[in-house]
């Protein structure tokens, strides 16, 4: 784990350029949103989350979440078939503010081709670096 500012930053890790973490488990990958992403929103108050089995494209927005501050899409990290969603993000929204990479999980996907999609996401470093460069920009 390396913090950026206040943003913790876990290795073992992919991320996007829109606030998502990926983690590879076996056959299957999780999703969350990153503590960079929770942190700007602030006080999240609602999560929808589409429904198991809804296929899912890299790149495209999959659901919402609503902050005090602000509604923010959701965009798909990996492309495929949702198998699992996380029902206490549903209930419990501010559990993504409390454990965003652990209990704060939002899907688990069946990717329909990982290996291609994880080259456009950012390895551990190369998302340390993209981090350092959004602390940067903020005043």
């Amino acid at each position: 784990m390396v913090k950026v500012e206040q943003y913790e930053v876990p290795e073992g890790l992919y991320y996007t350029t829109d606030f998502a973490w990926v983690k590879v488990e076996g056959d299957k990958v999780r999703v969350g949103i990153t503590d960079y992403a929770q942190k700007s929103l602030r006080e999240i108050v609602y999560a929808e989350l589409p429904s198991v089995g809804t296929e899912v494209k890299q790149k495209e927005p999959f659901g919402t979440l609503e902050s005090v501050k602000a509604v923010s899409d959701l965009v798909a990290a990996i492309s495929g078939t949702i198998e699992e969603v996380n029902e206490e993000v549903q209930s419990k929204p501010e559990t993504l503010n409390e454990d965003p990479y652990g209990k704060g999980w939002l899907l688990i996907v069946k990717p329909s081709n990982l290996q291609a999609d994880l080259a456009h996401l950012l390895d551990f470093e190369k998302a340390v670096e993209w981090h350092k460069a959004q602390t940067a920009g903020k005043c």
